[in-house]
């Protein structure tokens, strides 16, 4: 049952983290490191639902713990900034890095 919930919380934190990436390209070198960690943390959540949607349970615990690690460094990136998307993108990350954890 944790594996649909961790799926589930990385799809809609690789969503808002595309967002907020989008967001801040257009905010010049204003938010790099943002951009950075947001295209990071996205391509990590879109990995992190493919190996649990699979049931890979030889790397699900691995995978998850290394999500939740790098959603919580994109959360505390995002929480620098006053943008909208920004701050529904640490809550996504915040989110999904406690699913992760839950999850193996």
């Amino acid at each position: 049952m944790h594996h649909k919930e961790c799926v589930q919380s990385c799809l809609d934190c690789l969503k808002a983290c595309e967002a907020c990436a989008y967001q801040c390209c257009l905010e010049n070198d204003k938010h790099l490191e943002c951009f950075k960690l947001c295209t990071t943390c996205a391509d990590i959540c879109n990995l992190c639902a493919r190996i649990c949607m699979r049931g890979d349970l030889a790397f699900c615990k691995e995978i998850c713990e290394l999500c939740a690690k790098i959603c919580d460094a994109c959360a505390a990136e995002c929480e620098k900034h006053d943008e909208e998307l920004c701050k529904a993108c640490a809550k996504a990350c915040r989110e999904c890095a406690a699913a992760c954890r839950k999850c193996c």
